[in-house]
């Protein structure tokens, strides 16, 4: 597959994109981010439980849900949530997972106890396990129709929280170095530029399970953006298996004419919670913040992230530009996938935009491959 960039990138006036930009524009200069957000301070309780005869002790957040104390009492004992049994916390069941602390109505030094099994340290296929990001999950929702949804998202103080402790965890292993002035680009993996069941399976090599123009997409976009792949893995034991998949792949360690900057796993992602259709919905996120606050050059102006699940963009809907999921790789209609191509040339063409926020990807890009300005040797 061939791809001709021509280094001239400017938006003419007459470009479809040009009035878009300048209607997101007034929108912009009216936003602020996520990081700017001030809370009260929050209320603790200290909570005291036994299991398999030993004492413990965490504490816990009002605005936390019960997901996370379950997520708190695995960490501390290795019981996964769907084992737990919680003795004495509250009168009756517990309410569920999206159930906020403060509804229980707990006083610190609060007496409980637990039971349950914990889990063996083994390597598990990631469908089976509970608690990850839901990458297998199709289910999915556009947030940037949805304002008031993100707006909830963004002034929840569990979610601010999370997105601090997420930072202050966060070390990040420099792959090569960053190149000032360059835009940042947060590429997601599994089904955006891969197909993860034949990886993870080993159904198919790791060069057959690449989204076709991979590597022709990455040198494209390479002299305008940073890049840096925020993913999903099971495992921290996993990263080292799924490195030598990417190394196989030819992203890392490779004579490519790009590099990746760095390479993040599921454990700086976070779960969510709103409602959808009228339900309760819960779903992980990955929250651009982290990276920013490590990285302060990178903001939303200066930020794309790709990725297939519109709800990965919840807190930074914003900067998310949706492609469509790629799967099944061993057929022919997933060999004639020209989605990167695509994105290639969009993300060329508005790489002299200097704020991106001006830009509405979900309605800029349809009207930029729509203009003709995306011939045919662009696409195959």
């Amino acid at each position: 597959m061939d791809f001709t960039f021509h280094p001239s990138t400017v938006i003419p006036d007459n470009d479809p994109l040009h009035e878009e930009i300048a209607t997101e524009a007034q929108v912009a200069s009216t936003s602020t981010e996520f990081s700017s957000v001030t809370q009260a301070p929050e209320r603790w309780v200290n909570l005291q439980f036994t299991w398999a005869g030993k004492p413990f002790s965490l504490d816990i957040a009002d605005s936390d849900r019960v997901y996370d104390l379950k997520t708190a009492l695995y960490e501390l004992t290795k019981v996964p949530p769907e084992r737990q049994k919680i003795l004495g916390l509250v009168k009756g069941k517990l309410p569920p997972d999206q159930a906020r602390i403060a509804d229980l109505k707990l006083t610190t030094g609060k007496k409980f106890n637990l039971l349950g099994t914990p889990e063996g340290d083994e390597i598990k296929d990631p469908s089976k396990l509970e608690n990850l990001p839901d990458v297998f999950n199709d289910l999915d929702v556009d947030f940037t129709k949805d304002p008031k949804a993100v707006a909830k998202y963004e002034n929840d103080k569990r979610n601010i929280r999370k997105v601090k402790e997420m930072s202050d965890k966060l070390s990040v292993n420099i792959i090569h170095p960053l190149r000032e002035g360059k835009k940042l680009l947060v590429l997601d993996i599994d089904y955006t530029i891969l197909d993860t069941k034949p990886l993870t399976s080993g159904s198919l090599p790791p060069a057959e399970c690449a989204r076709p123009g991979l590597h022709e997409f990455l040198e494209a976009i390479y002299p305008y953006y940073d890049s840096k792949s925020l993913f999903c893995i099971w495992s921290q034991t996993s990263w080292v298996w799924l490195e030598t998949k990417l190394v196989e792949l030819g992203m890392i360690g490779s004579n490519r004419n790009y590099q990746i900057s760095f390479v993040l796993d599921k454990t700086c992602m976070f779960t969510v919670f709103t409602e959808r259709d009228g339900k309760p919905w819960q779903h992980h996120v990955k929250a651009l913040q982290i990276i920013w606050n490590h990285f302060p050059q990178f903001n939303a102006k200066n930020t794309i992230h790709v990725d297939d699940l519109g709800r990965n963009f919840a807190l930074n809907p914003q900067c998310g530009l949706k492609i469509h999921a790629f799967k099944n790789a061993h057929t022919a209609e997933a060999q004639a996938d020209r989605e990167l191509g695509k994105l290639a040339r969009y993300m060329v063409h508005i790489a002299p935009v200097e704020d991106l926020r001006t830009v509405t990807h979900a309605v800029s890009q349809p009207l930029f491959l729509a203009s003709g300005l995306v011939t045919k040797r662009y696409l195959h």
